[in-house]
C-alpha cells in the first residue's frame, strides 16, 4: 500500500497525468483517463493478492508488453519533461535538433524492456 500510495503521490504532485493529457491532446477523454486509472489500479491490486496465473499465447503477450511499454515510455517522457531534464540536457550538449529521436529511443527502450520481461522473464 505504501508503494501504491507513493506512486499516486508522484503522479499527483508532479502533475504527470494532466501533462500527459495535454501532450497527447486528449482533453476530451479526461473521464476515460480517470476510469482507466481506477480500474487498472483495482485490477492490479486484485492480481497482486491472488494466485492467478495468466498463461497466454506469445502474440497476446507481445500486445500486452507493447501496451505496458508504451505507457511506461509515455509516463517516463512526461515525467522527464516536467522536470525539464531534456531541455536543459539538450541545450548544454547541443542536441536540440535530435530531441524527437531521443524521446523515441526512450519509448522504444521501454517497450523492448516490457516485452523482454513478459516474454522471457515471466515464463
Amino acid at each position: 500500500m505504501v508503494v501504491g500510495g507513493a506512486f499516486v503521490a508522484i503522479l499527483t504532485v508532479l502533475g504527470v497525468i494532466p501533462r500527459l493529457i495535454q501532450i497527447s491532446r486528449t482533453v476530451r477523454l479526461v473521464n476515460v483517463y480517470g476510469g482507466t486509472i481506477i480500474l487498472g489500479t483495482l485490477f492490479g491490486t486484485y492480481l497482486s493478492f491472488t494466485q492467478i496465473t495468466w498463461e497466454q499465447p506469445v502474440l497476446i503477450l507481445l500486445i500486452w508488453g507493447a501496451i505496458h511499454g508504451i505507457f511506461n515510455g509515455m509516463l517516463a517522457a512526461a515525467l522527464v519533461e516536467i522536470l525539464n531534464v531534456f531541455p536543459l540536457l539538450s541545450k548544454r550538449l547541443g542536441l536540440e535538433k535530435y530531441m524527437v529521436i531521443l524521446l523515441f529511443a526512450i519509448v522504444l527502450g521501454k517497450i523492448s524492456g516490457s516485452m523482454f520481461q513478459w516474454l522471457v522473464l515471466m515464463r
